[in-house]
């Protein structure tokens, strides 16, 4: 795919309506209920139908409230139409729900306003399912991660964006007047936007809906928890959420109490994180070569752990009162957490974005509006299980904030190890795919020919020691490699190898031989992609030997398709056998051109010996 996908999307009518209707909802809503909080904040007495802090709590309250509701229904329904008209339908229901709030605004009726703001979370409850489904209905598998990326970036930039806006509403002369007027637009360019999205077809037209809410909550948690799978991707999500919604509630005190900032020091604080996110989402997409990487998750948790607690602990001993936003800015001791914040978020970025597109592409067709509203049910109960660690933790336990954000990476840590345990593997295959590109300018030609899905046999010359690491570490999918026995059974690495479906073999055992054969039937059986070197051996002077006959066997057992590939540029580094003997000496090249060719599959009765050796000289050429 392009290096530049996220721009391309961003230039295709089958994205850009869609991520323009997805910013001002988040948008909207973060305007609406901000400048009613801040309203109320600063309202005189005898203003508001109850006390302010009973208010604000309500408040939150009532917005979460029908995503435990309604999220499940919304997902049927989302499942069961036309995806372009149901999203039409939830944001002309928007824009009615803002006109009334514009009333509201207008009159000072905060009870109505009240009443409003838990028919806007309704609103966002409807439109969490689809907003999530539609994506792999209108983008190709390999533009799920560049998508999720923008959808992301788009969001935490609306919630910043909105924020920041909703201090400049409350501020401005006539201030309800302009909230009034800015809701109103802002639904009716949501609406307008979400006119030019392409219609993408009902995934379960077939669906029968009664309005039964607790029922459907039971089935939309019954089909997030049948694959497995799917069913930690949401946790870690919401897992994710509960972070979030943990680090932006305390953040108001936190500024305020140990880094002696005003309202505008909090602001700040907010911009860093979310643009954090926002920076680290967009990296994603560059980190994981613009496929579903899921090793990068568990490195994105370790990210928020180490730089949460570095946060955490960065706070000067003494500090000035800041006068001036500049001031507090401008003051050097703090840049060290200020960093550290940003990287939070960008840590953040890279850990969400691969579990959305993971869920999306994971998620039946016509469960997948389903299974994003068992998520969003999963996030509201971990928000509100947030707020509930935040009162323990600061009230009853009489902890400071500096102390619920370390305790708050100790439990991070714990979540990380769990998720490194779960995908030992494709972490690795992360971190070698960083390490391998670090070592070398390696380039990629006609990959696409490696099959997406199904059973089939990969041939490749023999350089190095560095090889399979090579062709692991840019293969999308995980491949199972055939290794001498002598390596493969190291007690260091015998543990993970096995983990990782390495098939030993070895050339002078006979029991071995056959227990290997029949391990790469059944691999290619159960539709992995099987990887052997038929030289048998890495060469000794660059030039590839002659083919040995265990392809024919596999191939008369296993009838699959053979992918010719081609490793050029590994002869000569340090572990290949170009000083005699691999990692003799000290390396003498760095940071070396080499490249991995694919050619075009091969049928399984035309791929014998000979004619895949061929293939394989043709595409090496006279680049050893």
């Amino acid at each position: 795919m392009p290096h530049n996908s996220q721009a391309s999307l961003l230039r295709q009518r089958r994205f850009l309506p869609y991520f323009v209707t997805q910013f001002f909802g988040a948008f909207n809503d973060n305007i609406f209920k901000n400048v009613l909080l801040l309203f109320v904040a600063f309202a005189g007495a005898g203003v508001l139908p109850v006390s302010s802090n009973l208010f604000i709590n309500l408040a939150a309250g009532l917005f979460i409230l029908p995503f435990f509701l309604f999220s499940a229904s919304a997902g049927v329904l989302a499942d069961k139409y036309e995806k372009s008209w149901f999203i039409r339908k939830v944001k002309l229901a928007e824009i009615g729900i803002m006109t009334l709030g514009a009333i509201g605004f207008i009159t000072e009726s905060y009870l109505i306003l009240l009443l409003l703001l838990f028919l806007m979370g309704t609103q966002s409850a409807f439109f969490g399912p689809v907003k999530y489904a539609l994506l792999p209905q209108q983008l190709k598998p390999q533009e799920l991660v560049p998508g999720n990326a923008l959808v992301e970036t788009g969001t935490f930039l609306a919630i910043l964006i909105g924020t920041l806006g909703a201090g400049m509403i409350a501020s401005a002369e006539s201030a309800k007047y302009v909230a009034a007027f800015c809701v109103v637009l802002f639904a009716l360019c949501g609406y307008f936007s979400s006119r030019f999205i392409p219609k993408a077809s009902a995934s379960a037209p077939d669906l029968s809906f009664r309005w039964q809410p607790i029922k459907h909550t039971k089935q939309t948690l019954r089909v997030a928890k049948s694959d497995r799978v799917i069913f930690l991707s949401i946790m870690a999500i919401s897992w994710f959420w509960f972070l979030g919604a943990a680090y932006l509630t305390q953040f108001p005190n936190f500024t305020k109490i140990h880094l002696n900032g005003n309202e505008s020091a909090v602001s700040f604080l907010l911009a860093l994180f979310s643009v954090g996110i926002a920076v680290g989402s967009l990296a994603c997409d560059k980190l994981s070569n613009h496929r579903i990487e899921v090793g990068i998750v568990p490195i994105g948790s370790f990210g928020i752990t180490i730089f949460g607690y570095l946060m955490a602990t960065s706070i000067p001993e003494s500090l000035p009162s800041f006068d001036s936003f500049t001031g507090f800015v401008g003051y050097q001791a703090l840049w060290p957490l200020f960093f550290y914040l940003l990287m939070l978020g960008a840590s953040g970025g890279v850990f969400i974005v691969p579990l959305y597109a993971l869920l999306q592409q994971r998620a039946k067709p016509t469960e997948r509006a389903q299974t994003i509203a068992a998520l969003n049910i999963y996030n509201s109960l971990l928000m509100v299980g947030s707020a509930i660690l935040g009162i323990v933790c600061l009230s009853i336990l009489e902890m400071s904030i500096v102390q619920l954000f370390t305790l708050l990476a100790i439990l991070n840590l714990l979540v990380t190890l769990y998720l490194f345990l779960q995908v030992p593997i494709f972490v690795t295959r992360f971190l070698v795919w960083i390490l391998t590109h670090t070592m070398y300018r390696v380039n990629h030609k006609n990959l696409h020919h490696l099959p997406e899905n199904g059973g089939a046999l990969i041939v490749c010359n023999h350089v190095s020691y560095m090889d399979a690491l090579l062709l692991s570490a840019v293969c999308p999918r995980l491949i199972r490699f055939v290794m001498e026995e002598e390596y493969a059974n190291l007690p260091p690495l015998r543990r993970f190898l096995n983990r990782a479906g390495v098939i030993p073999i070895s050339a002078s055992n006979r029991s071995s031989i056959r227990r290997a054969f029949n391990q790469v039937e059944q691999a290619l059986k159960d539709g992995h992609i099987v990887c052997i070197f038929p030289e048998g051996h890495l060469t000794s002077d660059g030039e590839m030997g002659p083919f040995m006959r265990g392809m024919d066997l596999i191939l008369k057992r296993s009838p699959v398709p053979v992918i010719p590939l081609a490793l050029k540029g590994m002869w000569g580094s340090y572990f290949s056998r170009f000083k005699g003997s691999a990692c003799k000496g000290l390396p003498s090249r760095f940071w070396s051109r080499i490249e991995i060719e694919a050619g075009e599959p091969v049928p399984p009765k035309d791929a014998t010996t000979s004619v895949m050796f061929e293939k394989v000289s043709t595409l090496r050429g006279d680049w050893q």
